[in-house]
Protein backbone atom coordinates (compact mmCIF):
# COMPACT_ATOMS: atom_id res chain seq x y z
CA UNK A 1 0.00 0.00 0.00
CA UNK A 2 1.22 3.59 -0.88
CA UNK A 3 0.50 6.20 1.43
CA UNK A 4 -1.79 9.13 -0.61
CA UNK A 5 -2.39 12.69 0.84
CA UNK A 6 -5.84 14.23 0.07
CA UNK A 7 -6.31 17.62 0.08
CA UNK A 8 -9.72 17.98 0.30
CA UNK A 9 -12.56 15.34 0.69
CA UNK A 10 -14.60 13.93 -2.29
CA UNK A 11 -17.22 11.82 -3.09
CA UNK A 12 -17.42 9.28 0.01
CA UNK A 13 -18.12 5.98 -2.15
CA UNK A 14 -14.93 7.12 -4.47
CA UNK A 15 -12.74 7.69 -1.35
CA UNK A 16 -13.19 4.24 0.08
CA UNK A 17 -12.20 3.03 -2.55
CA UNK A 18 -9.03 4.37 -2.44
CA UNK A 19 -9.08 3.60 1.25
CA UNK A 20 -9.31 0.09 0.52
CA UNK A 21 -6.44 0.09 -1.55
CA UNK A 22 -4.26 2.77 0.00
CA UNK A 23 -3.11 4.23 3.16
CA UNK A 24 -5.21 8.24 3.20
CA UNK A 25 -3.86 11.02 5.01
CA UNK A 26 -6.29 14.09 5.47
CA UNK A 27 -4.92 17.43 4.87
CA UNK A 28 -7.93 19.10 4.65
CA UNK A 29 -8.26 17.67 8.32
CA UNK A 30 -4.69 18.64 9.81
CA UNK A 31 -4.52 20.81 12.50
CA UNK A 32 -1.22 22.10 12.33
CA UNK A 33 -0.57 21.54 8.20
CA UNK A 34 3.43 22.36 8.71
CA UNK A 35 3.54 19.68 11.68
CA UNK A 36 1.69 17.04 9.63
CA UNK A 37 3.73 17.43 6.30
CA UNK A 38 6.59 16.93 8.71
CA UNK A 39 5.32 13.91 9.45
CA UNK A 40 3.75 12.18 6.58
CA UNK A 41 5.31 13.92 3.62
CA UNK A 42 8.63 11.98 2.70
CA UNK A 43 5.99 8.95 2.47
CA UNK A 44 3.42 10.43 0.38
CA UNK A 45 3.17 9.26 -3.39
CA UNK A 46 0.47 10.43 -4.08
CA UNK A 47 -2.20 13.73 -4.19
CA UNK A 48 -5.93 13.81 -4.28
CA UNK A 49 -8.31 16.06 -4.60
CA UNK A 50 -9.61 18.82 -5.59
CA UNK A 51 -8.09 22.15 -3.43
CA UNK A 52 -4.71 23.89 -4.57
CA UNK A 53 -1.47 22.51 -4.70
CA UNK A 54 1.82 25.26 -4.99
CA UNK A 55 4.92 24.70 -5.04
CA UNK A 56 5.63 24.75 -1.41
CA UNK A 57 3.92 21.64 -1.13
CA UNK A 58 4.96 19.78 -3.95
CA UNK A 59 8.36 20.35 -2.32
CA UNK A 60 7.15 18.91 0.92
CA UNK A 61 6.50 15.92 -0.88
CA UNK A 62 10.10 14.99 -1.96
CA UNK A 63 8.50 11.14 -3.63
CA UNK A 64 5.40 12.67 -5.00
CA UNK A 65 4.77 10.49 -8.35
CA UNK A 66 0.73 12.26 -9.44
CA UNK A 67 -1.35 14.66 -8.63
CA UNK A 68 -4.84 13.72 -8.93
CA UNK A 69 -7.48 17.41 -9.82
CA UNK A 70 -10.83 16.08 -8.55
CA UNK A 71 -12.12 18.64 -11.01
CA UNK A 72 -11.80 19.30 -14.78
CA UNK A 73 -10.11 22.58 -14.03
CA UNK A 74 -6.32 22.78 -12.62
CA UNK A 75 -5.19 26.72 -12.64
CA UNK A 76 -4.89 25.87 -9.03
CA UNK A 77 -2.48 23.45 -9.25
CA UNK A 78 1.30 24.64 -10.17
CA UNK A 79 2.00 22.57 -12.62
CA UNK A 80 5.10 23.89 -14.18
CA UNK A 81 6.71 23.14 -10.44
CA UNK A 82 4.86 19.26 -10.89
CA UNK A 83 6.15 18.97 -14.51
CA UNK A 84 9.81 20.28 -13.04
CA UNK A 85 10.36 17.17 -11.42
CA UNK A 86 8.31 14.85 -13.41
CA UNK A 87 5.49 14.57 -11.29
CA UNK A 88 1.87 13.87 -13.43
CA UNK A 89 -0.96 15.69 -12.85
CA UNK A 90 -3.96 14.64 -13.87
CA UNK A 91 -8.02 15.80 -14.11
CA UNK A 92 -11.46 14.37 -14.96
CA UNK A 93 -12.83 16.05 -18.00
CA UNK A 94 -15.88 14.63 -19.88
CA UNK A 95 -17.74 13.34 -17.20
CA UNK A 96 -18.76 17.22 -15.46
CA UNK A 97 -20.00 18.44 -18.78
CA UNK A 98 -23.13 17.29 -19.10
CA UNK A 99 -24.18 19.02 -15.53
CA UNK A 100 -22.54 22.06 -15.85
CA UNK A 101 -23.60 22.65 -18.94
CA UNK A 102 -27.49 21.92 -17.46
CA UNK A 103 -26.24 24.75 -15.10
CA UNK A 104 -25.52 27.03 -17.66
CA UNK A 105 -29.06 27.03 -19.48
CA UNK A 106 -30.51 26.86 -16.48
CA UNK A 107 -28.75 30.50 -15.36
CA UNK A 108 -30.07 31.46 -18.56
CA UNK A 109 -33.31 30.68 -17.92
CA UNK A 110 -33.26 32.27 -14.69
CA UNK A 111 -32.13 35.30 -15.45
CA UNK A 112 -33.77 35.91 -18.61
CA UNK A 113 -37.48 34.83 -17.25
CA UNK A 114 -36.01 36.18 -13.29
CA UNK A 115 -37.46 33.18 -11.91
CA UNK A 116 -35.57 33.51 -8.60
CA UNK A 117 -36.84 36.89 -8.38
CA UNK A 118 -40.62 35.68 -9.40
CA UNK A 119 -40.34 33.61 -6.49
CA UNK A 120 -39.73 36.32 -4.09
CA UNK A 121 -42.20 38.64 -5.59
CA UNK A 122 -44.82 35.65 -4.59
CA UNK A 123 -43.17 34.77 -0.95
CA UNK A 124 -43.79 38.14 -0.34
CA UNK A 125 -47.32 38.54 -1.06
CA UNK A 126 -46.43 41.42 -3.61
CA UNK A 127 -48.75 39.55 -6.17
CA UNK A 128 -51.88 40.52 -4.45
CA UNK A 129 -51.13 43.67 -5.26
CA UNK A 130 -50.05 43.17 -9.10
CA UNK A 131 -48.45 41.42 -11.68
CA UNK A 132 -45.27 40.41 -12.01
CA UNK A 133 -43.29 42.23 -14.68
CA UNK A 134 -42.48 40.92 -17.95
CA UNK A 135 -39.27 39.64 -19.20
CA UNK A 136 -38.03 38.19 -22.49
CA UNK A 137 -37.72 34.74 -23.51
CA UNK A 138 -34.70 32.97 -25.36
CA UNK A 139 -35.52 32.46 -28.79
CA UNK A 140 -34.04 34.84 -30.86
CA UNK A 141 -31.43 35.99 -28.30
CA UNK A 142 -27.83 35.51 -29.34
CA UNK A 143 -25.63 33.23 -26.80
CA UNK A 144 -22.14 34.14 -26.90
CA UNK A 145 -19.85 31.54 -25.63
CA UNK A 146 -16.25 32.57 -24.02
CA UNK A 147 -14.49 29.47 -24.36
CA UNK A 148 -15.81 26.81 -26.19
CA UNK A 149 -14.43 23.56 -25.64
CA UNK A 150 -16.22 20.39 -23.81
CA UNK A 151 -18.52 22.31 -22.39
CA UNK A 152 -19.32 25.65 -23.99
CA UNK A 153 -20.26 22.38 -27.28
CA UNK A 154 -23.12 21.31 -24.80
CA UNK A 155 -24.28 24.82 -23.83
CA UNK A 156 -24.57 25.77 -27.51
CA UNK A 157 -26.32 22.72 -27.88
CA UNK A 158 -28.79 23.43 -25.54
CA UNK A 159 -29.21 26.85 -26.53
CA UNK A 160 -29.82 26.02 -29.99
CA UNK A 161 -33.20 24.17 -29.20
CA UNK A 162 -34.83 27.12 -27.32
CA UNK A 163 -34.14 28.99 -30.71
CA UNK A 164 -31.19 31.26 -29.39
CA UNK A 165 -28.33 31.75 -31.59
CA UNK A 166 -24.87 31.05 -31.17
CA UNK A 167 -21.89 32.76 -31.70
CA UNK A 168 -18.21 32.84 -29.84
CA UNK A 169 -14.85 33.49 -29.04
CA UNK A 170 -11.66 31.19 -28.43
CA UNK A 171 -8.41 31.46 -28.34
CA UNK A 172 -8.58 29.62 -31.91
CA UNK A 173 -11.46 29.51 -33.92
CA UNK A 174 -12.59 25.86 -34.58
CA UNK A 175 -12.82 24.06 -37.97
CA UNK A 176 -15.91 21.74 -36.74
CA UNK A 177 -18.71 24.24 -35.94
CA UNK A 178 -20.30 26.84 -38.39
CA UNK A 179 -21.21 29.20 -35.39
CA UNK A 180 -19.63 32.84 -36.31
CA UNK A 181 -16.33 33.26 -34.73
CA UNK A 182 -15.09 36.68 -33.04
CA UNK A 183 -11.60 37.18 -32.12
CA UNK A 184 -11.55 38.58 -28.96
CA UNK A 185 -14.56 39.27 -26.01
CA UNK A 186 -15.60 42.45 -26.78
CA UNK A 187 -16.59 41.93 -30.38
CA UNK A 188 -17.92 38.88 -28.82
CA UNK A 189 -19.71 41.17 -25.93
CA UNK A 190 -21.48 43.75 -28.62
CA UNK A 191 -22.70 40.87 -30.50
CA UNK A 192 -24.64 38.87 -27.63
CA UNK A 193 -27.84 39.24 -25.80
CA UNK A 194 -26.05 36.76 -23.09
CA UNK A 195 -22.63 35.98 -22.67
CA UNK A 196 -21.36 33.04 -21.29
CA UNK A 197 -18.02 32.31 -19.41
CA UNK A 198 -16.65 28.67 -19.58
CA UNK A 199 -13.22 29.98 -20.23
CA UNK A 200 -10.55 28.08 -18.13
CA UNK A 201 -9.15 29.98 -15.37
CA UNK A 202 -5.35 31.05 -14.51
CA UNK A 203 -3.16 33.65 -14.83
CA UNK A 204 -3.56 34.25 -18.78
CA UNK A 205 -7.33 34.50 -18.54
CA UNK A 206 -7.42 36.85 -15.17
CA UNK A 207 -9.83 39.53 -15.82
CA UNK A 208 -10.76 38.71 -19.31
CA UNK A 209 -13.52 39.90 -19.14
CA UNK A 210 -13.03 43.47 -18.27
CA UNK A 211 -15.32 46.97 -17.56
CA UNK A 212 -15.19 47.37 -20.98
CA UNK A 213 -16.75 43.92 -21.82
CA UNK A 214 -18.83 44.81 -19.40
CA UNK A 215 -20.06 47.59 -21.25
CA UNK A 216 -20.50 46.71 -24.40
CA UNK A 217 -22.59 43.88 -23.58
CA UNK A 218 -25.10 46.40 -22.23
CA UNK A 219 -27.92 47.34 -20.18
CA UNK A 220 -29.92 44.99 -21.81
CA UNK A 221 -27.25 42.26 -21.33
CA UNK A 222 -26.67 39.35 -19.42
CA UNK A 223 -23.14 37.85 -18.30
CA UNK A 224 -23.34 33.95 -16.89
CA UNK A 225 -20.32 32.32 -15.34
CA UNK A 226 -19.84 29.36 -14.83
CA UNK A 227 -15.60 29.12 -15.35
CA UNK A 228 -13.52 30.86 -12.62
CA UNK A 229 -14.65 33.83 -10.75
CA UNK A 230 -11.19 35.33 -11.86
CA UNK A 231 -11.69 35.72 -15.20
CA UNK A 232 -13.83 38.15 -14.42
CA UNK A 233 -12.97 41.77 -12.76
CA UNK A 234 -15.10 41.64 -10.32
CA UNK A 235 -15.04 44.94 -9.01
CA UNK A 236 -15.98 46.75 -12.83
CA UNK A 237 -19.32 43.83 -12.44
CA UNK A 238 -20.62 45.29 -9.49
CA UNK A 239 -20.07 48.68 -10.69
CA UNK A 240 -21.76 47.75 -13.84
CA UNK A 241 -24.58 46.66 -12.28
CA UNK A 242 -25.38 49.13 -9.93
CA UNK A 243 -24.98 52.10 -12.58
CA UNK A 244 -26.89 50.05 -14.86
CA UNK A 245 -24.34 49.20 -17.97
CA UNK A 246 -25.21 45.36 -17.07
CA UNK A 247 -28.31 44.48 -17.17
CA UNK A 248 -28.07 41.04 -15.16
CA UNK A 249 -25.81 38.53 -14.68
CA UNK A 250 -25.94 35.01 -13.25
CA UNK A 251 -22.69 33.77 -11.29
CA UNK A 252 -21.85 30.24 -10.15
CA UNK A 253 -18.07 31.49 -9.20
CA UNK A 254 -16.10 34.22 -7.58
CA UNK A 255 -12.78 35.47 -7.29
CA UNK A 256 -12.34 34.45 -3.72
CA UNK A 257 -15.37 32.12 -3.17
CA UNK A 258 -16.83 32.08 -0.76
CA UNK A 259 -16.51 35.38 0.13
CA UNK A 260 -18.09 37.88 -2.75
CA UNK A 261 -18.90 41.30 -2.98
CA UNK A 262 -21.84 41.71 -0.58
CA UNK A 263 -23.29 44.38 -3.03
CA UNK A 264 -24.46 41.65 -5.19
CA UNK A 265 -27.11 40.93 -2.38
CA UNK A 266 -29.49 43.49 -2.93
CA UNK A 267 -29.64 43.04 -6.65
CA UNK A 268 -32.59 41.03 -7.92
CA UNK A 269 -31.06 40.69 -11.56
CA UNK A 270 -28.34 39.26 -10.20
CA UNK A 271 -28.66 35.19 -9.62
CA UNK A 272 -26.09 33.53 -7.34
CA UNK A 273 -25.21 30.04 -6.98
CA UNK A 274 -22.37 28.23 -4.69
CA UNK A 275 -20.28 27.01 -7.43
CA UNK A 276 -22.58 23.85 -8.09
CA UNK A 277 -21.97 23.60 -11.71
CA UNK A 278 -20.67 19.47 -10.82
CA UNK A 279 -22.23 19.22 -7.89
CA UNK A 280 -25.25 16.53 -8.80
CA UNK A 281 -24.49 12.85 -6.85
CA UNK A 282 -24.10 11.03 -9.90
CA UNK A 283 -21.37 13.75 -11.33
CA UNK A 284 -19.42 13.49 -8.22
CA UNK A 285 -19.05 10.38 -8.30
CA UNK A 286 -18.07 9.74 -11.44
CA UNK A 287 -15.41 12.59 -11.14
CA UNK A 288 -14.25 10.95 -8.18
CA UNK A 289 -14.00 7.60 -9.52
CA UNK A 290 -11.92 9.09 -12.57
CA UNK A 291 -9.40 10.62 -10.29
CA UNK A 292 -9.55 7.35 -8.13
CA UNK A 293 -8.98 5.43 -11.01
CA UNK A 294 -5.92 7.87 -12.27
CA UNK A 295 -3.85 7.45 -8.87
CA UNK A 296 -4.48 3.25 -8.83
CA UNK A 297 -2.99 3.68 -12.49
CA UNK A 298 0.12 6.25 -11.76
CA UNK A 299 0.74 4.33 -8.29
CA UNK A 300 0.63 0.50 -10.28
CA UNK A 301 3.39 2.01 -12.74
CA UNK A 302 0.70 2.41 -15.62
CA UNK A 303 0.01 5.61 -17.72
CA UNK A 304 -2.68 7.91 -16.35
CA UNK A 305 -6.11 8.02 -17.62
CA UNK A 306 -6.67 11.73 -18.16
CA UNK A 307 -3.46 13.35 -17.94
CA UNK A 308 -3.29 17.16 -18.17
CA UNK A 309 -1.91 18.79 -21.10
CA UNK A 310 1.26 19.88 -19.56
CA UNK A 311 2.31 15.89 -18.80
CA UNK A 312 1.04 14.48 -21.66
CA UNK A 313 4.41 12.18 -22.21
CA UNK A 314 5.44 11.93 -18.72
CA UNK A 315 6.03 8.10 -17.88
CA UNK A 316 4.72 6.66 -14.90
CA UNK A 317 7.35 6.62 -12.05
Amino acid sequence: MADVLVTRAFYPTSMARLAGQHTLHRLDEATDRAAFLQEVGPRIEAVIGSAGVDAALIQALPNLRLIACVAVGYDNIDVAAATARRIIVTNTPDVLTDSVADLGLALILATERRIVAADAFVRRGDWLRGAFPFTRHLRGLTLGILGLGRIGLAIAARAEAFGMRVEYSNRRQRTDVAYPYHVDALSLAHASDVMLLTIPGGAETRHAVTDEVLRALGPQGTLINIARGSVVDEAALVRCLLDGSLGAAALDVFDREPDMPRELFALDQVVLTPHVGSATHATREAMGDLAVQNVLAGLGGQPALTPVAESAGLPPR
